[in-house]
């Protein structure tokens, strides 16, 4: 079976994604849910995938041998709001790899104390770095998330808050990692690169995709090149956004936001289990 490739990908991610649609049991496809699946809104909650996303979703479900949504969302909240639980054998990483969720069973460590302490503090800190109107912090048990979309001035908010909170993140011993308008307070040691790592040591791919459009996913688009070094196929798909275009860097192909992954899934899906004849 053979994929037609897109155009502007890298050599090394059109026979990865020739290796997926030519044995998808042996396949690997990951993908972040905010930015990648869902476009991003102002209130999380709000938050859905791109239309046609989990219909393509439920159709390489029954042919690719490992499906899964790694993201910095709790793994429940990313299950409730794609709609998910349907989609058979998918695998959900929440917190960057705290949690998982599969067959409906989660599996979560208790949140780390670190976090704790940092809830506490937070409120204090933000106040004397003169957080300006619209700040807000999204706590996620896990992590705890700095947004500053809602200010009159998201990027320079963000940067006014990115010393002050690099230096807390420290003084508590958490990393705080910027992103799309946010930085994220959480446990070293856990990101996006070493949750795909894992599960390509479980699941042993051939070949392995993942997409993501933040700047958390520049982990998971490092270790999928160094399991492609490693022998495996691997690509590293981009999800567009005006907000970050430093992960274009990083990719084998960048494609155009939510839309553009909902397509490319679409063409995966089409490549390995084609459309029933209408």
């Amino acid at each position: 079976m053979t994929y037609p490739s897109p155009r502007d990908i890298t050599p090394e991610g059109a026979v990865a994604l020739a290796a997926i649609a030519a044995d998808p049991g042996r396949a690997l496809i990951a993908l972040d849910f905010d930015g990648t699946l869902a476009p991003i809104v102002s209130e999380p909650s709000a938050a859905r995938p791109y239309p046609g996303a989990v219909p393509a979703l439920r159709r390489l479900a029954t042919t690719v041998g490992t499906l899964a949504i790694i993201t910095g969302r709790p793994a429940p909240a990313a299950v409730e709001l794609g709609g998910l639980a349907g989609i058979p054998g998918l695998i959900v990483i929440g917190h960057h790899g705290w949690e998982r969720w599969e067959d409906g069973e989660l599996t979560s460590p208790p949140p780390p104390p670190e976090v704790a302490q940092a809830r506490a503090l937070l409120p204090g800190v933000l106040g004397a770095a003169g957080a300006p109107e619209g700040t807000w912090v999204e706590d996620k048990s896990h992590a705890l998330v700095v947004h500053t979309r809602r200010t009159a001035d998201p990027e320079a908010a963000l940067a006014r808050l990115a010393g002050p909170m690099a230096d807390f993140a420290s003084q508590v011993g958490l990393d705080a990692k910027p992103g799309r308008l946010v930085i994220e307070l959480r446990v070293r040691g856990v990101d996006k690169g070493t949750a795909i790592t894992a599960l390509a040591a479980e699941r042993d791919p051939a070949a392995v995709l993942f997409a993501g459009d933040d700047l958390g996913d520049v982990a998971a688009f490092d270790a999928v090149h160094a399991l492609r070094a490693a022998g495996r196929a691997g690509v590293a798909v981009g999800s567009a956004s005006g907000e970050v275009t430093a992960l274009a860097g990083h990719a084998d192909l960048v494609v155009d936001g939510p839309a553009g992954v909902t397509a490319l899934l679409v063409r995966l899906a089409d490549a390995v289990q084609p459309s029933p004849a209408r």
